[in-house]
């Protein structure tokens, strides 16, 4: 509840929260008021809500700017207050639930978020397109991954080094977006950003690194993201 921002009033037609027909607004008159949407905000996502029909209903959907599209989650309750409580509480489990579901990568150690996170990451952070077409070419490559060398041309860098600083940017971006509080009962998650995308294969050779790999979830995601 803390998290939630003060309200604004919008006029009806203006959000996207629910759509009337015409038929619906013909039956408006004059002495009838509009249905009026409350905007706010649960961490990272936007919550909107309204009387629906004799229903006080809240909603939650991606907070802008983002490509990312549709309804998060919703609840409802006897009063405006209580269906935005609820809807929190439904955020919370939510965040919760995907939290139990990471994989812990043997590698690293650290927890892989689930494919669906990446995406949701994805269509939020503003990633260079160089970063995108790092990210691509590592994402088709699979589990064999790349050399340094290769991942390096593929976002035009001259240099290996240039590549792995725009790939622990991109990480870190998605780290920050994932790492957002999103209520008082689930706590922020410190994510490592190079860890995060994926990890260097093991060539054998002290000489030779190995392969730059990233994590099946993220290679996942990138398809469906892009």
């Amino acid at each position: 509840m803390s998290d939630y921002t003060a309200p604004n009033r919008s006029d009806a037609g203006r959000g996207v929260f629910t759509a009337m027909s015409k038929k619906s607004k013909a039956k408006y008159t004059d002495k009838e008021a509009p249905m009026s949407i409350r905007m706010g905000e649960y961490g990272r996502y936007q919550i909107k809500s309204a009387c629906v029909a004799g229903v006080y209903t809240a909603r939650a959907f991606p907070k802008p700017p983002t490509k990312a599209r549709g309804l998060i989650a919703e609840a409802t309750g006897k009063t405006e207050e209580a269906a935005i409580a609820a809807l929190h509480c439904v955020i919370d489990a939510r965040e919760t639930r995907r939290s139990e579901d990471r994989r812990t990568d043997p590698s690293t150690g650290t927890q892989v978020p689930t494919s669906d996170e990446y995406v949701e990451a994805l269509n939020t952070v503003n990633l260079t397109k160089p970063q995108g077409a790092m990210l691509m070419a590592l994402s088709l490559a699979e589990a064999d991954g790349l050399t340094g060398e290769r991942v390096a041309n593929a976002g035009s860098y001259k240099s290996t080094a240039s590549a792995k600083k725009a790939l622990t940017s991109a990480g870190r971006m998605i780290a920050g977006y994932l790492s957002t509080e999103t209520g008082s009962k689930v706590p922020s998650t410190s994510m490592d950003r190079v860890a995060l995308i994926g990890f260097c294969s093991d060539s054998g050779h002290e000489e030779k690194p190995g392969n730059w790999i990233l994590h099946p979830e993220l290679c996942a995601a990138i398809r469906i993201a892009t």
